[in-house]
């Protein structure tokens, strides 16, 4: 069939994990190291953990499977099988197996193929969006749920801040991102402040015991490798400037959260409108939420999820 796979790690390699504990969701054990398949359209890096009905979880800008598994431990429960892919240009999957989003649609059903699964929910975030919409379109008949976070409804055109054109070339510095490794873990509220402006809301996040380490994780996490998440990150920024999808073509069950005060992804331009456009579609419009609403509002967003899902789950446990 053209598919293999290697267990240890992807092309491009990794550097050694870290562990972050976190009791709710400690069930959702991912292997230490990605693996690679290898598919007639290109290499791609994902890891899995848990048995049931296939869920696969698509990271956004700057994320990698790394920030997948981060997303499934903060809104998933136990009783499914996750995959939490490196989407192409991030990590060890390279930009060639994918640059649009359709093709990346595919690669994820090259995926599915390669282990043996025929059908799967898809949980996707921020910039995983365009590509999990594609997957819904193109491969209808193996989507079983799309879970849209802050994901664009249409073109994006919100100003690229300056900082991330210094960060582009800082973070081909590996002293670059150790310091800022350091300086976040040191200092957790104060790199919040760019992601919630609400200081209440911040404070109340950053003082979770449950979400702190998540959040920890994801801002520590996206230093790790820096270099290997941008061409991924820069694709993103060109697809969400350029790209429109015929939401109102989309046959599968679909739910919308979004942040209310969603500033990187306007929720009324987006969130809103994918849940207008996209036939039968729900909503949950997250209030006072921002674009990490997954964080601030856990709660209430892991509680909607769960019954989308529950609602939807096929009964049948897929074999690998």
């Amino acid at each position: 069939m053209g598919q293999t796979v290697d267990s240890t790690v992807c092309r491009l390699g990794r550097s050694e994990e870290r562990v972050y504990e976190d009791k709710p969701t400690e069930e959702f054990a991912f292997g230490p190291v990605p693996t690679c398949l290898n598919t007639p359209q290109g290499p791609i890096e994902y890891v899995a953990a848990g048995e049931g009905p296939t869920v696969l979880a698509i990271h956004g800008a700057m994320g990698g499977y790394d920030q997948g598994q981060i997303l499934v431990r903060t809104l998933g429960e136990p009783g499914y099988r996750y995959v939490a892919v490196s989407r192409p240009g991030y990590l060890g999957t390279p930009i060639t197996a994918g640059r649009t989003p359709e093709e990346q649609a595919d690669l994820y059903a090259r995926l599915l193929d390669g282990l043996g699964i025929r059908q799967t929910a898809i949980m996707a975030i921020s910039g995983g969006g365009p590509s999990a919409i594609h997957f819904a379109l193109r491969h209808s008949d193996r989507c079983w749920g799309l879970v849209l976070i802050s994901t664009c409804g249409g073109k994006l055109d919100v100003r690229i801040p300056l900082s991330f054109q210094l960060m582009k070339l800082l973070a081909r510095w590996p002293a670059f991102c150790a310091m800022m490794q350091r300086r976040t873990k040191k200092d957790l509220e104060r790199a919040l402040r760019r992601s919630i402006v609400d200081p209440n809301i911040r404070a109340r996040t950053a003082q979770d015991p449950h979400v702190r380490p998540l959040l920890e994780e994801l801002l520590v996490g996206g230093f790790d490798r820096m270099a290997l998440r941008l061409p991924g990150t820069e694709n993103d920024i060109a697809i969400t400037r350029t790209t429109t999808y015929p939401l109102e073509q989309i046959a599968v069950p679909v739910l919308v959260v979004h942040g209310t005060d969603d500033r990187m992804v306007p929720f009324a331009r987006h969130g809103k409108s994918l849940a207008e456009l996209i036939p039968g579609a729900q909503l949950l419009p997250v209030e006072g939420g921002e674009h990490v609403s997954i964080f601030t509002h856990r709660e209430e967003v892991r509680a909607r999820v769960t019954r989308f899902l529950r609602d939807l789950a096929p009964g049948a446990v897929e074999e690998k």
